[in-house]
């Protein structure tokens, strides 16, 4: 029987209008698109290029590479953080070719060049040889503003675009209760694949495939349209709380039993699920009274800065265009696609999880098994499709990415068609498009 009789719930504080623009397959598969894209778009957002916990000492080098673009993240001898590209201005030469290093002068590998760790050119070859003279002292690598949020260090390459504490308005305000500043990067994964970056980027916009994609959850994630709250701010970012702790009311679940995993989370706090037969929709404030109760003394510091709400739920934030942050009291997870350097049927994923360091807490439960509580204790690249995993709920966002790409290039496919709960993906290809489409290029 289907329970289901309210239609979407958006926020009435952040429920914003949408124009209807068409949603057609050049978006996906046109190069003239991703180069658009590429002109008009990533310099004009801000980047995730890495955590703090990377930059312990001065020299400490972070490189992201980016479509077809890299950009360097130095600490520096005060502490702070720098980004540059990385692009020797002598002739090109890439700098940096590890992911992460550290140096205590950044040197290029082609004349040996080498640069102070503020960017500044330090030594060469033959500096009287230059029609201007020594160009030591005088040469800079080109820069790029850097900033930093809770564990994060962000890039940006357009000096219009608003810092980055407003362009990521309203997160650091909503997300402050859950003191992620010193959580633990334990998972840091990464995988190519055969489709469009956008096509991850609109399942996060919504929640209408969990049922199909993601059964399982069902039992301890409430993705029912009543119970979901949908949120879309001015700032172009939109989110999602999802309840947790209780099981979907999408459908009737025919059970007077606490189904699992619900009923093991209830007996690590202490609770006996048996004692919630035929009510289990009590049980997600039990557990909060719970973690009231026994989560300071196990360790779990931040409860106190929390609000119910965010004890219990999945607050799902799609920063716009390409950033996920799925937050719930005892993890993070940051989902992120990019482009792929010339093709744009093909992208990046990286699936990056952060847990709080809890005193005594040796490992910790993570999508792809228990892990040892340490940063970068997992980290690898791979194929999809080559059976190694990125996150067994990504690994079934993932599963749906090849087919659609196929799909879109199909003559058939007119453009999409969308439910009410899916307006959020509606807004973000409006977004897209006043990006992408710039003067002369609509």
């Amino acid at each position: 029987m289907n329970v289901q009789t309210a239609v979407s719930r958006y926020s009435a504080e952040f429920d914003l209008p949408v124009r209807g623009d068409p949603i057609t397959a050049d978006r996906y598969i046109s190069k003239h698109w991703m180069d658009l894209e590429i002109k008009n778009l990533w310099p004009k957002v801000w980047h995730l290029g890495g955590v703090l916990a990377e930059f312990e000492e001065a020299g400490d080098i972070v490189r992201h590479n980016f479509a077809k673009e890299s950009v360097i993240m130095v600490r520096q001898e005060d502490g702070s953080i720098r980004a540059f590209y990385n692009s020797c201005p002598h002739r090109g030469n890439r700098l940096i070719l590890d992911e992460v290093t550290s140096v205590p002068r950044i040197a290029c590998g082609y004349h040996n060049w080498k640069f102070d760790l503020d960017g500044t050119l330090a030594q060469v070859q033959d500096p009287d040889d230059f029609a201007n003279g020594n160009p030591c002292g005088k040469v800079h690598l080109s820069e790029l503003r850097c900033d930093t949020w809770g564990p994060f260090v962000f890039w940006c390459m357009d000096d219009d675009v608003a810092p980055l504490a407003e362009w990521l308005t309203p997160f650091p305000e909503r997300l402050k209760g859950y003191g992620i500043e010193n959580w633990v990067r334990v998972l840091k994964l990464s995988a190519d694949c055969e489709f469009n970056w956008k096509i991850i980027r609109d399942n996060f916009n919504e929640s209408y495939h969990l049922p199909t994609i993601h059964p399982e959850l069902a039992t301890f994630i409430n993705d029912g349209l009543p119970d979901t709250v949908f949120e879309m701010y001015p700032s172009g970012h939109n989110a999602m709380w999802m309840k947790g702790h209780q099981a979907t009311t999408r459908v009737d679940y025919h059970t007077t039993e606490v189904p699992a995993p619900l009923d093991d989370v209830a007996r690590a706090w202490d609770i006996d699920p048996a004692d919630f037969s035929g009510r289990t929709g009590d049980l997600r404030q039990a557990i909060i009274d719970a973690k009231r109760r026994l989560g300071p003394g196990r360790g779990f510091t931040n409860y106190d800065s929390m609000s119910d709400q965010q004890l219990v739920d999945y607050f799902h934030c799609t920063l716009f265009p390409n950033l996920t942050l799925t937050m719930s009291p005892e993890q993070l997870q940051v989902l992120r696609t990019e482009p792929h350097p010339t093709d744009p049927e093909k992208c990046v994923f990286q699936h990056w999880c952060f847990y709080p360091p809890v005193a005594g807490m040796k490992t910790v439960a993570t999508p792809i098994g228990d892990v040892p509580l340490r940063h970068d204790a997992v980290q690898r690249h791979s194929v999809y499709g080559d059976g190694v995993s990125v996150g067994y709920v990504a690994d079934q966002d993932l599963s749906i990415g090849t087919s659609q790409q196929q799909g879109l290039n199909s003559r058939g496919f007119k453009g999409c068609i969308l439910p009410l709960q899916e307006k959020r993906v509606q807004r973000f290809h409006e977004l897209l498009n006043d990006y992408v489409r710039g003067p002369g290029d609509a």
